[in-house]
This record gives structure tokens, C-alpha cells and sequence, in this order.
């Protein structure tokens, strides 16, 4: 019996949606708990290739069951979509739950994130405009509308008006937009309702008993370590916890119920959206790195923008594998490195004349922060047809006992291409 946490350790991006799947063949269930449709996990597998957003990674795997627990930021029109592109491209029709306590991603939170995002213009914080923060806040300032209210008609609109009365101030004298009526909304939510109906249930209870049972658990987690917002690159962050922490929170399982905490470390850097990078490239030498990046390069896979690049950095990794809890460590995009003579890596930064390595700094200073540079041989060749560890050149070998080294934790599985098969286990 195992209850597994897929996690993280920088900033996103790290191939968490492939890992995902890749366990899913010996799970149970697949949970995601937190965040919503603002980050996309890349999948590749004998139906094609995949850009989840709401969707869970097991909806690939017959008999799985795939759940959206109450901590998640529920986008009705993302899962309706994705669920539908499932079905048109030939993928059986996965098991699907949603948590009756979960929280609605509602038009008016996509709307004002946009329209703040647009008022901040260049100090915006790179928002791909989904509504979570909007969300959030509503979440936390009791404002928000549970999946539960959706079939209680007069409830939700008394939830839709409490909600709607400060924003609609907000909407005509900082955004000089009309109002938004509480009618407006109500249709199309009564609509989605009764397409949701059949996947809604109490999840909390559906988890513990499948944890009493001994049933393998798998939570998904989105983004990483370094876009939390209690931990991370604050405001640059995200605005729910990314931390296996919160795992359980998020799905309903008891705090103890973890036992494999797996963070996701990928060999190179790469961020989506604002805020500090130390060890960011620029030019050429990061766009080689982000055509070669991935099965179609680096571009995010919800906004299409490319990603910010840099070499793996030793520092933020280590801060992140310590925030996670992290009991193993999944490396992935080893092949990628397969063109360079020499791989740089961040050993430590370097900030007011002194070194840093066994701690990260907070975003009023990590500006000032500069990568101290070593550099690791490389194996120029391609290791995307090699299938276990001692296959390896030995570079790449080398190269995975520098993470091991540079984060106090162990790897327990290498991926070197983007398909199920191409994972390593150590």
C-alpha cells in the first residue's frame, strides 16, 4: 500500500504529467489537489500527444479512477473540453470523480485576472489569465461557489451575488467596465451542472476508504516548489500551495497517509512567466537548449510562450527537494544534454561577495543573486534507446550522481525522452 506525491522541485515544467502516467499502469487513483487549468502537464503515449490542464494524468489508463479533490480550482469548460478531445481521439472514456467540495472556476475570475494582468502591463506578474488568483481569493474570503451549490439553484445565486457585489465595483471604476449580473452567470452553470452530475461524489470519502483498503494512490501535484506562494518566488508564485504538504489537504487523505514523496528534478532549468532566474541564458545558447528541450522544444504547454532557459541549478533544486520532503528524486530530459561537449551547472550563487549554497534567498534579494558556474563532461550522444542506468555512458551516469551529490536525494528514475517506455528506473 502506497500513497505517492508527484511533485515539483523549481519552478514547473519539470515533466510531472509524464512521470504521472508512467506510474499510473500500478495505481488506483490519481488525484489531483491544487491549482487548476493555469499549467498544462505534456503526456505522449500510443493515443498521441497530450496537454492535460484539468484532467488528472491516469485518465489515459482503463479502470483508474481519476479524481479532482476539494483543494483543486475547478474549471468546468477545460475539463468538459479535454474530456470531449479524449473521447474524439480515440481514448476509452476514463473514470472520472470530482469532489462535490471542490471550487468553481468562475467566468468573473478569468475576466479579472485578465483585465489586472493588462492594467499591470510591464510589472504584471506573466498571469496565463485562467482566473486562479481571483479564485483563490474568493476561496479564502468565503466568497466562492462548491459544485455542491450548483444543484441548490436558489443558493447559487445568493452565492453569485455575494460575490458579484464587490467585483462589480471593481469592474466599472478600475476597469471602466459594465457590471455583471448574478442572471448572467446562472445559466450556463446550471448547464455545466448537470453535465458534471455523473462524476460528482464525496472524494474524501472515496480516498480514505481506498487507503484503509490498500489501494496505491497517486497525487498530482502542478507547478513547483519555487511558485509557492508561502515558500516560493513570492508574487512571482502561484496562489495555492505546490508542496507535498498539502497533498493530503488538497485531496482528503490524512497527513500521515504519505509514504513516497517523488520530486521532480528536470537536468536543465526552464521557467514560464515572471520573476527571478539566476541562472537564466539568453541568446543562441538558450534557444538551442529550448528547440532541443521536450518532444516539440520548450513552449509552455497552456500559452504556447517559450520558456525562459538555464542550467540545472544546484541551489533552487536542493530548496525545493528540502520543501517537498522529497524521499526520491525523478530526473527527467537527460537526452536533451546529448549535444553539448561540456554541461555547465550552478553549484552556488554568488551574492554581496559571498557564496551561497545551502540556502535560497527571498525574492527582495535573489536579484542580486549570480550563478557560480562548474562544468560536467558530456556523453555527446543520443541515450533516447538506452533502457537501464549501466547502459549509460558514463558522462550521464556521472551526471546523474552530480544531482544525486548537489541535493541530498536519491534518483530513483531517469527519463531520456518523452514516451512511457523511455524512463529508467534505478
Amino acid at each position: 500500500m502506497t500513497v505517492t506525491a508527484i511533485v515539483g522541485a523549481n519552478w514547473g515544467d519539470e515533466g510531472k504529467g509524464k512521470l504521472t502516467d508512467a506510474l499510473a499502469a500500478r495505481s488506483a487513483y490519481v488525484v489531483r489537489y491544487q491549482g487548476g487549468s493555469n499549467a498544462g502537464h505534456t503526456i505522449i503515449n500510443g493515443y498521441g500527444k497530450f496537454a492535460l490542464h484539468m484532467l488528472p494524468s491516469g485518465v489515459f489508463h482503463p479502470g483508474i479512477t481519476n479524481v479532482i479533490g476539494p483543494g483543486a480550482a475547478l474549471d468546468i469548460d477545460m475539463l468538459l473540453k479535454e474530456h470531449g478531445e479524449l473521447l474524439a481521439r480515440g481514448v476509452p472514456e476514463p473514470r472520472i470523480r470530482i469532489s462535490e467540495r471542490a471550487q468553481v472556476v468562475l467566468p468573473i475570475h478569468r475576466l479579472l485576472d485578465e483585465l489586472e494582468e493588462e492594467r499591470l502591463g510591464a510589472k504584471g506578474f506573466g498571469s496565463t489569465k485562467r482566473g486562479i488568483a481571483p479564485f483563490y481569493a474568493d476561496k479564502y474570503a468565503k466568497l466562492g461557489v462548491q459544485v455542491a451549490d450548483l444543484y441548490e439553484e436558489e443558493q447559487l445565486l445568493q452565492r453569485l451575488e455575494q460575490s458579484l457585489a464587490a467585483k462589480n465595483v471593481l469592474l466599472e471604476q478600475l476597469y471602466s467596465r459594465a457590471p455583471i449580473q448574478a442572471e448572467e452567470l446562472l445559466p450556463e452553470l446550471l448547464v455545466q451542472a448537470e453535465k458534471l452530475r455523473p462524476y460528482v461524489c464525496d472524494t474524501s470519502r472515496l480516498l480514505h476508504d481506498a487507503y484503509r483498503n490498500g489501494e496505491e494512490i497517486l497525487l498530482e501535484g502542478q507547478l513547483g516548489a519555487l511558485r509557492d506562494p508561502d515558500h516560493g518566488i513570492y508574487p512571482y508564485s502561484t496562489s495555492s500551495s505546490t508542496l507535498a504538504g498539502f497533498a493530503p489537504v488538497g485531496a482528503g487523505l490524512p497527513p500521515y497517509a504519505i509514504t513516497r514523496i517523488i520530486a521532480v528534478v528536470k537536468a536543465y532549468s526552464s521557467c514560464v512567466g515572471a520573476g527571478p532566474f539566476v541562472c537564466e541564458l539568453f541568446g543562441e545558447e538558450a534557444d538551442q537548449l529550448r528547440r532541443l528541450g521536450g518532444d516539440a522544444g520548450e513552449f509552455g504547454a497552456l500559452t504556447g510562450r517559450p520558456r525562459r532557459m538555464g542550467w540545472f541549478d544546484a541551489v533552487a533544486s536542493r530548496y525545493g527537494c528540502m520543501l517537498q520532503g522529497a524521499t526520491e528524486i525523478a530526473l527527467t530530459n537527460l537526452d536533451v544534454l546529448g549535444y553539448l561537449d561540456e554541461i555547465p551547472v550552478c553549484v552556488a550563487y554568488e551574492m554581496d561577495g559571498q557564496m551561497i549554497k545551502d540556502s535560497f534567498p527571498v525574492t527582495a534579494k535573489l536579484g542580486l543573486a549570480k550563478p557560480i558556474l562548474e562544468r560536467l563532461p558530456g556523453w555527446r550522444c543520443d541515450i533516447s534507446g538506452v533502457r537501464s542506468f549501466d547502459q549509460l555512458p558514463e558522462a550521464a551516469q556521472r551526471y546523474v550522481r552530480f544531482v544525486e551529490e548537489a541535493t541530498s536525494v536519491r534518483v530513483g528514475s531517469v527519463s531520456v525522452g518523452p514516451k512511457r517506455e523511455q524512463l529508467i528506473m534505478l
